[in-house]
């Protein structure tokens, strides 16, 4: 369960890319991986990092993003006492952390133009200059760097170095979004799904619904494997019943009848306080499902939105039935025959 053995796939696409990395990985070269955020670069820099003779040694990581522009070059090659404010003591730099071993850099295209022209002679000749110093400290460091930019593009615009990019591009791992990964999301859920259920100590592990899963696989992921992770295990852990198939999806945890509008005051005083225009959706009944723009079959559009109410219905009354007929403002045998109609039931029998 370590994250090293998080890859989990069966598509060409993610295998090419894989079986790339894995063939990179020996030589002594940097690599530049490419890929949208949730796609797994830093699964890629590991991979590269305990494939190659360089596995014994430290792998340090850095995200480029997450400092402020005035200390990022002091982060990477270090500082000596005294050379700025603050600069109370001598420190190493990633660089030299990473001597032996791999630095890998993630979210390179955010690196400054001083950062870039730095990087490009640690990664040309080998030696970094600690900020203040005179004298430089020679490094035996691999780079594997990581970004969801168009480095190219960026290079015509003027954002990168050109030099800095042909020294980088050695290798380019360019890992396929979710979406075009064939076969891959059903895998993946399944996987993060019964992690989830033997960290809540269930007894077995139920699986997902038929309908789950083709919600699963027809949805676009944006945040790809790390937001798939989220959606499922947020749907195990709010499922009741362990020994029913997974039957609920939420694929946005922010969405709800009750979220607060854009500039909204959340504590207006009692005299600049104002009546919303919009109604608020009443907690006693669910919010009812989009009817669908076109049809061809208006049988079929009707039987799907019917569905759908009820679905909308039951999870937002924690499926039961009983608190849902009263929602819907029908009888109990009126829902239990609806549900029935459209198989929402336990037993499609019973």
């Amino acid at each position: 369960m370590e994250r090293t053995n998080q890859f989990v796939g069966q598509s060409l696409a993610f295998l090419d890319a894989v079986e790339r990395a894995s063939r990179a990985a020996p030589l002594n070269r940097p690599v530049l991986v490419i890929g949208e955020r949730g796609t797994g670069k830093e699964l890629i820099a590991e991979r590269l990092h305990h494939l190659s003779s360089r596995w014994a040694g430290p792998l340090v990581v850095m995200n480029c993003a997450a400092l402020p522009e005035t200390l990022i070059e002091a982060e990477l090659f270090g500082h000596e006492a005294g050379s700025f404010t603050g600069a109370s003591k001598t420190r190493h730099g990633r660089f030299e952390e990473a001597d032996g071993g791999t630095l890998f850099l993630d979210e390179l295209g955010t690196l400054s133009m001083p950062a870039q022209d730095r990087l490009l002679r640690a990664v040309e000749y080998g030696e970094i200059t600690r900020i203040g110093a005179s004298k430089p400290i020679s490094v035996d460091v691999r780079i594997v760097a990581a970004t969801n930019e168009n480095l190219p593009l960026q290079v015509d615009k003027g954002h990168f170095r050109a030099d800095l990019l042909d020294r980088l591009s050695f290798e380019v791992v360019t890992l396929p979004p979710l979406r075009a990964r064939t076969g891959d999301i059903s895998l993946l859920a399944d996987h993060f799904g019964r992690r989830m259920a033997v960290e809540l100590e269930w007894p077995n592990w139920p699986g997902f619904s038929p309908r789950a899963v083709a919600e699963l696989e027809a949805y676009n992921w944006p945040g790809n494997v790390r937001e798939l992770r989220n959606v499922v295990e947020r749907a195990v852990y709010r499922w009741e019943d362990p020994e029913r198939d997974i039957d609920a999806i939420q694929f946005d945890p922010f969405h709800s009848p009750w979220a607060p509008a854009i500039g909204q005051v959340t504590h207006p005083s009692h005299t600049d306080a104002k009546v919303s225009e919009e109604p608020v959706p009443s907690a006693e009944s669910p919010s009812s499902a989009p009817p669908p723009a076109s049809t061809s079959d208006f049988r079929a559009a009707v039987s799907d939105y019917e569905r759908a109410l009820l679905q909308n219905a039951l999870a937002a009354n924690r499926f039961n039935q009983r608190a849902t007929a009263a929602a819907l403002n029908l009888s109990y045998d009126q829902l239990r025959h609806a549900l029935k109609r459209h198989k929402l039931l336990e037993t499609d029998g019973a």
